[in-house]
C-alpha cells in the first residue's frame, strides 16, 4: 500500500479519512475520521457502549493528536476516548458513573437540561444544540449503563487471559477492544505507542513507532517492543477467533506509513525515517479469506511492485464489512456534498468467495 504524505500529521490525515488532506501537515482533520463516519452511520444504533472508542496514552487523548477528529461530521461524533495506561493497577475509566449520592439527582438535572435546552433551541440555528443533544443523550446512556462500565473493567477477566495478552499497555489495549467489540461497539481504535507508559524506557528504546535515529537505536527499540507487540497482537487474534468473533469482527493493525528501507545513522545509532511510498499492515477476522500476503514491493522494498492499492481500498473493505455503503456522501461546511470515500474499492482478494 502506498500514499503520498510523509508528514506525520499529512500521514494521519491522508490515511484515515480516506481523503487527500487541504494541507500537508497538522492534524486537525477538513474530511470526518473514518471511525467518525462509522458512529454517524450507526447513531441509531444504541447498544449501551459507546459506537467509537479511542484508547491512547494519558496527555496523548485529544481527538487532534492522532487526527480522530470528525470534521464537519460534528463533534457528537468523535471518540470516546480512555486515556492511560490500562496494565496499571490505578487505571480506571473516567466519566462511566455517578457518585453514590448523584444517582437520585440525575433525574431531576436532565429534566432541567432539557428546559434550558428547549428554550436555547428555539434560537439557535447553528445546530450546535443538535450536537449537544447527542452529548447529553449519550453521556447520561453512559452513565446508568452497566453493560459499558462492564465492557472497560479488565478486573473481570481470567487472571490467565490477561496474562497471555501481556500485563503491559499494548497486551491490555488489546483485550479491552476485544471486550468492546464483543459487547458491540462498532469501531475500536487502540493506539499502540509506548508499551510501558507505567515504567522508565531503557536506553535507546523509543517512546512510540517514530525510529529516527534521533529518537533511538532502531534494533534496541526492537528488541523490547517486538516481544511486546506480537504477544498483544496474536492473543487478540487467537481470543477472537476462539471467541466466534472471527466473522464479526474485522481487525486492522497499521500505522500511518512505512519506514525508509535503507537505515540512516547519527553518532553511529541506526535508524529509519518516514516513507509513504510502500507500506504494509496486518489484517485479520471479518470472514475474510486470510492465510495470503496481498501485494508485493520491488526487491528494495521502495515501492509497490505489484497491485499496489491505497488506504481507500483497505476502507472500502472496512465499510463492506460494516454494511455501509462507501459511496455515501455528507455535506460539509458549505453544504458541497462529500463522499465518504472518493476512490478506492474493497480489495478483491480478501472478500468471502
Amino acid at each position: 500500500m502506498a500514499h503520498e504524505f510523509a508528514d506525520h500529521g499529512g500521514g494521519h490525515k491522508r490515511f484515515l479519512t480516506g481523503r487527500l488532506p487541504a494541507e500537508p501537515v497538522g492534524f486537525v482533520n477538513d474530511a470526518p475520521c473514518v471511525g467518525s463516519i462509522v458512529a454517524k452511520l450507526r447513531e441509531r444504533r444504541s447498544v449501551g457502549v459507546p459506537n467509537y472508542v479511542a484508547g491512547a496514552d494519558n496527555g496523548r487523548t485529544g481527538v487532534d493528536v492522532f487526527s480522530f477528529g470528525a470534521a464537519y461530521l460534528g463533534s457528537a461524533y468523535a471518540p470516546f476516548i480512555v486515556g492511560g495506561d490500562p496494565s496499571s493497577p490505578e487505571f480506571k475509566v473516567q466519566n462511566l458513573s455517578l457518585a453514590p449520592e448523584m444517582e437520585t439527582r440525575l433525574d431531576h438535572r436532565v429534566q432541567l437540561l432539557g428546559g434550558f435546552d428547549r428554550l436555547r433551541r428555539e434560537v439557535d440555528k447553528s445546530g450546535a444544540m443538535d450536537a449537544m443533544d447527542s452529548f447529553n443523550r449519550r453521556a447520561i446512556e453512559l452513565l446508568m449503563s452497566d453493560k459499558a462500565r462492564n465492557a472497560f473493567d479488565l478486573s473481570q477477566e481470567d487472571a490467565r487471559v490477561r496474562e497471555r495478552y501481556g500485563m503491559h499497555a499494548y497486551g491490555q489495549r488489546a483485550l479491552m477492544a476485544r471486550r468492546l467489540v464483543e459487547a458491540g461497539c462498532s469501531f475500536v481504535t487502540m493506539v499502540m505507542e509506548n508499551p510501558l507508559p507505567s515504567k522508565p524506557l531503557p536506553e535507546g528504546v523509543i517512546y512510540n513507532w517514530d525510529s529516527h535515529a534521533v529518537n533511538g537505536h532502531i534494533f534496541d527499540d526492537a528488541r523490547v517492543r517486538f516481544p511486546l507487540y506480537d504477544q498483544a497482537v496474536t492473543a487478540l487474534v487467537e481470543d477472537l477467533y476462539a471467541r466466534g468473533l472471527d466473522k464479526k469482527v474485522l481487525l486492522v493493525v497499521t500505522g500511518e506509513f512505512g519506514r525508509t528501507p535503507r537505515i540512516s545513522t547519527v553518532n553511529g545509532r541506526p535508524g529509519r525515517d518516514h516513507w509513504p511510498n510502500a507500506m504494509s499492515m496486518f489484517v485479520c477476522g471479518g470472514g475474510m479469506r486470510t492465510g495470503q500476503a496481498i501485494g508485493s514491493t520491488n526487491p528494495k522494498g521502495e515501492h509497490p511492485q505489484d497491485r499496489p492499492l491505497s488506504p481507500n481500498d483497505l476502507w472500502a473493505t472496512v465499510y463492506r464489512h460494516l454494511g455501509i455503503d462507501y459511496e455515501t456522501a455528507f455535506p460539509d461546511h458549505d453544504g458541497r456534498p462529500m463522499p465518504i470515500l472518493p476512490f478506492g474499492a474493497p480489495i478483491s482478494e480478501l472478500l468471502p468467495a
